[in-house]
């Protein structure tokens, strides 16, 4: 089911990094370039076609200047939705995504492959580039790392993302010489597949360490040659102005998690670069439509009485 409220148009099985034609049907989409997956378009309209390379390039100049907002779709809907409205990039929801699966996110209850796939489909819904939240890229050892990233490459994606967390309950945050380590390789692969990759140092958000840490670290994968630099879970506007001051790189901040209330000004003005939803967008849209089933279930149908209709949903431009 998609919460955005229409049914996701194209979809793609993705394996071991190539795609699988689905029994049955016939793919009619081929994205442009070596990029080994097809796509299956319902509604078999062929979309304007935009490069690998070009996405890349035009997600690198997103966080040369200024600051920008990158929705987390979770769906196809979601994602075309985005783009008709004007957002210029797009970030898949290890979160969001696993919700929608039933799944539960940060324990690898979703594999590398399901990912991929998610993240491919994203890719191919829209001309946005598309940067995907691989949490720790699904990989336990530097070659796994290197395999993941080229992988998100060969997706069609423009971005990914490498976390210092660990899907271990008693240990979810890596050490700084592990960490370092995995980030130096993850930004070589991305060097090598031309892949813009954020680093993120996750253990504020978890309780593991400080904002002098995570500062610490971003400051060394900075240097190690990552494109953006993350620290989800910043309690307060001074802290998300040290870490802006404290590296080079663009930073990006992540709401729903630490600090809030904030608005974009105030967070561009302290000298972020990107602002991401996380999962919050998909938990709002979810909690929208638990509040929709509770008045059904009690009797009350008025919320689908004024539900808008699937043309608005599909062309939401159209309708401000």
């Amino acid at each position: 089911m998609s919460f955005c409220g229409v049914i996701a148009v194209a979809e793609v099985d993705f394996v071991g990094g190539r795609a699988l034609q689905r029994r049955g049907e016939q793919p009619c989409v081929r994205t442009t370039g070596s990029l080994p997956y097809q796509v299956r378009n319902r509604n078999r309209s062929v979309r304007p076609v935009t490069s690998r390379s070009e996405k890349v390039q035009t997600f690198r100049g997103l966080h040369a200047t200024g600051c920008f907002i990158i929705p987390n779709p979770w769906d196809v809907a979601c994602a075309r939705m985005m783009a008709q409205l004007g957002f210029k990039a797009l970030a898949t929801t290890s979160s969001g995504y696993a919700f929608s699966r039933g799944r539960k996110d940060g324990a690898n209850d979703v594999s590398r492959d399901e990912s991929l796939a998610y993240a491919a489909e994203i890719a191919a819904s829209t001309t946005l580039p598309v940067t995907a939240d691989l949490e720790d890229c699904y990989a336990g050892t530097a070659d796994g790392v290197a395999e993941t990233i080229r992988l998100a490459a060969e997706a069609g994606l423009a971005g990914v993302s490498i976390e210092d967390r660990m899907p271990d309950p008693s240990q979810p945050i890596r050490e700084f010489d592990d960490a370092v380590a995995r980030v130096a390789v993850a930004a070589e692969a991305a060097r090598r597949h031309d892949i813009v990759l954020t680093a993120r140092a996750d253990g504020i958000g978890k309780g593991a360490y400080d904002l002098d840490e995570a500062i610490r670290r971003l400051q060394r994968f900075e240097a190690l040659g990552a494109d953006v630099l993350y620290a989800p879970g910043i309690q307060n506007l001074e802290g998300l102005r040290r870490i802006c001051r404290s590296v080079g790189a663009p930073v990006n901040h992540v709401l729903g998690q630490g600090v809030s209330g904030l608005t974009f000004d105030q967070i561009a003005d302290a000298g972020v670069r990107r602002v991401s939803l996380g999962g919050s967008l998909a938990r709002a849209a979810s909690g929208a439509l638990l509040e929709i089933l509770r008045g059904i279930a009690a009797g009350e149908f008025s919320s689908l009485e004024t539900a808008p209709s699937w043309q608005s949903l599909r062309h939401p431009a159209q309708t401000i």
